[in-house]
C-alpha cells in the first residue's frame, strides 16, 4: 500500500509510553518469553535503556491480580492523573521532535464502566467528573481525554467501553480522530471469515463455541470475571452483521448460540490455544460441524496490528475529500476505516457496523484507490462477460 500513497515508515517511528510496571523493556521482554533468546540478546542494548513512564492504576477497573506489578503509578486525583498524562505527551513531543503523536492503548482489559447520566453523557460532564474524582471514570478514558485535549489521535486496543458518549463529543469538538475497539488478531478474525462464508453460501450457523487458554499477563487479567466479560462481549458481537444480512436464513431477532470461554493456564505462556466448534443447519434437517484448533504466540499476532493501526490512522489524518465540488473535508472523527483491525469496530453514530473481513479490507483498498484517482474495485467483471468488450479486444 505504501507504493500507492506516502505512508509512515515504521523505521522512522519513535516509541514511548506508560506502564504500571517499572521494569525496563529488555527485562520485560525476557519475562514475556516470546522472542527467541538470540533476538533478545541483540535487542537488549537498545531495550534496556527504555523504561516506561508511570501509568494510571485503578484496581476497580483491572483484576486485583495485577497489583503485584503496580510499582510505577501516577499518584493523586483523577484530575492530577489527567494533567500528568497531558504533560507527558507534550514533553515527549518536544524532546523527540516528532511531527505528530498518536496514542494507542495496549494495556490490560478493563471492566466495562457503568455509563451514567451527568457523568459520561457529554464532554463537559465528563471533564467535570474527572475534576471531581468520580470513581466510574476509567484509566483508559482518562488517557483518551488527555490525548484528545492534546490534539493526538487515540486508538483503543482493548475491548472495554473507553469511548463513552462524552469522549466522542469531546473528540468531535476538538476535531481529533479516535478508533477501536480491541485488536482483531487470531480466533476472532478467522471467525469473521468463516461465518461470512457459511452465511453467504446459504449454510446456517446455529451454534458457535470458542474456547481459549493462555498463560501471559493478558490471560491472568482476564481470569477475573469482570474483565473477562468485556472480552466476551467483544468476541461475541463479531458475527452480528453477517447474521442480519441474510433474512432468509434468520428470522428477525434470531441469532446463533454463541459461547466464548477464556481460561488462564500459566504454563503455556504467550502460546495461546484456541478451539472452535461451528455447527450449522443444512438441507433436509442435516447438520454440518466444523472444528478448528489454533496455536499461536498471542503477542506476535497483535504487534503487527499495532503498527498497522497507527500507520493507517496517521494516513487518515492527511486525507481530505470533496463531494460534488463541495468544500474539502476530513473523515468523521470516528475512524471506522480501522474496522479491519478491530474486533468491535467503533463507527460514527448511526453508521452500520461491518464485521465481515473482506468488506472491511475492500473499504481500505478503495479509499486508497480514490486518493490516487482510481475507481473502486468491483467484482462484476462485466468487461469479461459482455460481447461488446470481448469483441473490441479481438
Amino acid at each position: 500500500m505504501k507504493d500507492l500513497l506516502p505512508m509512515v515508515d515504521p523505521n522512522d517511528v519513535i516509541f514511548d509510553g506508560w506502564d504500571i510496571s517499572s521494569m525496563n523493556l529488555a527485562d520485560a521482554m525476557a519475562r514475556a518469553k516470546v522472542l527467541d533468546v538470540q533476538v533478545q540478546d541483540q535487542l537488549r542494548p537498545y531495550m534496556e535503556k527504555m523504561k516506561p513512564r508511570p501509568g494510571i492504576f485503578d484496581v476497580e477497573f483491572v483484576a486485583a491480580n495485577q497489583t503485584d506489578r503496580a510499582d510505577n503509578v501516577i499518584r493523586g486525583t483523577k484530575q492530577e492523573q489527567l494533567d500528568q498524562i497531558r504533560a507527558d505527551i507534550r514533553q515527549f513531543h518536544a524532546s523527540s521532535k516528532v511531527d505528530k503523536v498518536i496514542v494507542l492503548w495496549t494495556a490490560n482489559t478493563e471492566r466495562f464502566c457503568d455509563v451514567l447520566p451527568g457523568v459520561h453523557d457529554t464532554a463537559d460532564n465528563l471533564l467535570s467528573a474527572i475534576a471531581n474524582g468520580h470513581k466510574e471514570v476509567s484509566p483508559s478514558t482518562i488517557f483518551a481525554v488527555a490525548s484528545i485535549l492534546e490534539g493526538c489521535t487515540y486508538i483503543n486496543g482493548s475491548p472495554q467501553n473507553t469511548f463513552v458518549p462524552g469522549v466522542l463529543e469531546l473528540a468531535e469538538k476538538k476535531k481529533v480522530f479516535i478508533g477501536g475497539d480491541d485488536f482483531k488478531s487470531g480466533q476472532t478474525k478467522f471467525k469473521s471469515v468463516l461465518v461470512d462464508f457459511l452465511v453467504s453460501a446459504g449454510i446456517k450457523p446455529v451454534s458457535m463455541v470458542s474456547y481459549n487458554h493462555l498463560g501471559n499477563n493478558d490471560g491472568k487479567n482476564l481470569s477475573s470475571p469482570l474483565q473477562f466479560r468485556s472480552k466476551e462481549i467483544s468476541k461475541s458481537n463479531v458475527v452480528d452483521d453477517m447474521v442480519e444480512s441474510n433474512p432468509i436464513l434468520y428470522s428477525p431477532q434470531e441469532k446463533p448460540d454463541h459461547c466464548v470461554v477464556i481460561k488462564y493456564v500459566p504454563y503455556v505462556g504467550d502460546s495461546k490455544r484456541a478451539m472452535d466448534e461451528y455447527t450449522s443447519e443444512i438441507m433436509m434437517g442435516g447438520h454440518n460441524t466444523i472444528v478448528v484448533h489454533n496455536t499461536c504466540e498471542d503477542s506476535l499476532l497483535a504487534a503487527p496490528i499495532i503498527l498497522d493501526l497507527f500507520i493507517l490512522a496517521e494516513l487518515c489524518e492527511r486525507i481530505e475529500f470533496s463531494i460534488s465540488g463541495s468544500k474539502f473535508q476530513q473523515f468523521h472523527t470516528v475512524l471506522s476505516i480501522l474496522s479491519f483491525l478491530c474486533k468491535a469496530p467503533l463507527v460514527p453514530p448511526g453508521a452500520p457496523v461491518v464485521n465481515a473481513l473482506f468488506k472491511q479490507r475492500s473499504c481500505i483498498v478503495n479509499i486508497m484507490r480514490a486518493c490516487i484517482g482510481l475507481a473502486p474495485i468491483n467484482h462484476m467483471g462485466i468487461e469479461h462477460k459482455a460481447f461488446y468488450f470481448l469483441a473490441r479486444r479481438c
